[in-house]
């Protein structure tokens, strides 16, 4: 047997190498797969020489080299060129040759090693986006803003506007102007529009802000499983490094016309800048349904059953158990959602909230402290920072109780009434030895600040005691917030009570019959909304708000929510089995960078592109792309 082979090593030397009068440097680029070499295979056989084109490959499953005939010739003897002076051997080895480069789709990319950048040159760009670009053609948000944009007179395109400000906030969150700057970093164009029309386009955002809530659940629940048996509630706040609060809109009598929205208030790092405060109503897999913003100054107790009850009457779902934090657990909250709950089947919503052991009342202390029917409960799972979490035995015990709360009516002349009624109510209560920990920490660092502000007061006013504040007497303030210097003292038997309940939590709830186990798991997902919050003002960097308006705070946070959709979105798609810190770190990191006329090149690829490669049918593993092939992935 005779073979002969292709000489690949002379066969690149002569495509890799030029005489060219200025310095250049040939690269080429395997735009498919790792090399597969043809070549020619010359047999000997009784009736003379066979000629057949071979291909060498990689096996995947066994991963060892093989060949296989892709051409077969013939005898030497029988074949018969159009030019008789051509040796047939050495035409059919440069055949293969040029049948293997053309296969791997192989090209030559000049580069001119004395090209120089320009200032300001930046030919990174980013492709990440196109996952979430994804999303946003699924929900169909472009088709919405185009909707939109026709009851407007506006020369400038609302659609690429929302889209730049939502996949620059999940990536390269920034002030508006910043953003407007950075808008060529992304891969397609954002161009065509000015600043002083992203400005002008966040008054539109605003005034539509509930219609694009109900679009995206409504073009989400089709494609997404979105589980409303359970809705999370919670309120969450945003400073402004403003020096002044707003001051409300009044018509020439004094009445009220518009309520500002930059008001002092319990801000949650007890910074002293005014704030705005959100509330945000989340479904039971963990992603945003509505949200709603009101004055700082207000208390966030009174706004969860208005957004409740707008997402009712415009999804248009049924029962549904919401579960809030105890600083919603109000009377009127409890009333208003389950009524009496004093029927075997009531039709009203329910209620899981958080209950307060060290406020409640002298009766429900006594038995949260008495050790009889406490049970232990094994059970295991993943350890996380809050309180509710338990590794290992989970003591608990619950009751059923006839809970009087007083709710406020108006009568009709506008007067408040004070009205006392009766629930049915469960209540659970466990114990955590994490949970005591936490808490005698927390209460520590409190006393040792009450300590300094004991031994000196003028270092701290309204704002800055908060915390500390409670564990001393005599303690009060100036109309100002400044401490009026009396006979200040440490207040002992305040922190000796306070540890009598170290490591108890209580969960109340309006589900009689619901297992405590149960109960907590359910209330443990406010973990996820809570986690939306530090989304917004870490990943997404919503704070300080630089924009004035209500309008405009409308429509920044109109861009914000839908940024948190399409996050979540996302998360839901790959099994909840990334962060969100994670999923943004290397979709930050999948750039190109432009190499040629017509080419690209990728430098990142890792588990996460990978899985979402598969999950949305997205190519992201190729290392060169031309132009068109990228813009033909962004087309989704």
């Amino acid at each position: 047997m005779c073979t002969v082979r292709f000489n690949r090593t002379f066969f690149c030397k002569y495509l890799l190498f030029s005489v060219c009068r200025i310095v250049t440097f040939y690269v080429i680029i395997y735009l498919s797969g790792a090399l597969c070499l043809m070549y020619l295979r010359v047999v000997n056989k009784p009736k003379g020489k066979y000629l057949t084109i071979c291909e060498s490959y990689r096996d995947k499953t066994t991963k060892k080299s093989k060949e296989r005939i892709v051409k077969t010739i013939g005898y030497l003897d029988n074949i018969h060129l159009d030019d008789s002076s051509i040796d047939p051997i050495e035409y059919y080895t440069q055949l293969a040759a040029q049948m293997s480069l053309e296969k791997k789709k192989t090209t030559s990319i000049k580069i001119d090693l004395n090209t120089e950048l320009t200032t300001d040159t930046d030919e990174i760009k980013n492709i990440g986006y196109v996952v979430f670009k994804y999303i946003y053609k699924e929900l169909e948000l472009d088709k919405f803003w185009k909707n939109i944009s026709s009851k407007y007179e506006i020369e400038y395109d609302l659609d690429k506007i929302f889209q730049l400000m939502v996949f620059s906030r999940i990536l390269f969150p920034a002030s508006k102007k910043k953003t407007f700057e950075n808008r060529n970093f992304f891969f397609e164009s954002f161009d065509g529009f000015e600043l002083e029309d992203a400005y002008r386009s966040l008054d539109i955002f605003g005034e539509h802000e509930e219609e694009l809530q109900k679009w995206i659940y409504d073009h989400s629940v089709t494609k997404y499983h979105r589980d409303l048996s359970a809705t999370f509630f919670d309120c969450t706040n945003y400073y402004y490094d403003i020096s002044k609060p707003d001051i409300d809109d009044l018509d020439d009598d004094g009445n009220l016309i518009l309520k500002r929205y930059r008001k002092y208030g319990p801000e949650k790092n007890h910074r002293k800048d005014p704030i705005v405060e959100l509330g945000l109503l989340m479904d039971n897999t963990g992603i945003p349904l509505a949200y709603d913003l009101f004055p700082g100054n207000e208390s966030e107790k009174v706004h969860m059953l208005p957004i409740i009850n707008r997402a009712r009457s415009q999804y248009g779902f049924g029962r549904t158990i919401v579960v809030a934090d105890r600083g919603l657990n109000t009377s009127d909250n409890i009333f208003m959602l389950n009524g009496k709950n004093n029927t075997e089947h009531n039709p009203r919503d329910g209620y899981i909230y958080g209950q307060s052991v060290r406020g409640a009342d002298k009766e429900f202390k006594e038995w949260v402290l008495n050790q009889n029917e406490y049970k232990n409960t094994k059970i295991e799972e993943n350890d996380t920072d809050d309180e509710t979490s338990m590794n290992g035995i989970f003591r608990h015990k619950s009751r059923i109780y006839p809970k009087k709360i007083y709710i406020t009516r108006e009568k009709n002349d506008g007067s408040i009434l004070k009205q006392s009624i009766t629930v049915d109510q469960k209540q659970m209560v466990y114990y955590s030895e994490k949970y005591k920990k936490k808490q005698k920490l927390e209460r520590d660092r409190a006393v040792e600040r009450a300590v300094d502000l004991i031994a000196h007061p003028k270092k701290y006013d309204k704002v800055s005691a908060k915390g500390a504040s409670g564990y001393v007497m005599n303690l009060s303030f100036t109309q100002d917030g400044e401490i009026v210097n009396k006979k200040l003292a440490l207040d002992i038997d305040k922190i000796a009570e306070e540890e009598k309940y170290d490591g108890y939590y209580s969960i109340v709830t309006s589900e009689l019959k619901m297992d405590d186990i149960e109960i907590r798991e359910k209330y443990r997902g406010l973990i996820r909304i809570e986690d939306t919050f530090k989304i917004t003002k870490s990943e997404f960097d919503t704070r300080p708000i630089y924009v004035r308006t209500n309008e405009h705070i409308d429509g920044h946070f109109t861009t914000c929510f839908t940024a948190l959709v399409l996050i979540r979105l996302l998360q839901v798609k790959l099994g909840n089995r990334y962060t969100v810190g994670k999923l943004l770190t290397s979709l930050k990191k999948c750039n190109c960078a432009h190499i040629d006329s017509n080419y690209h090149q990728f430098f990142y690829y890792d588990e996460i592109l990978e899985n979402i490669s598969k999950k949305y049918s997205i190519e992201l593993s190729k290392k060169y792309r031309t132009a068109n092939e990228i813009r033909r992935l962004l087309k989704y």
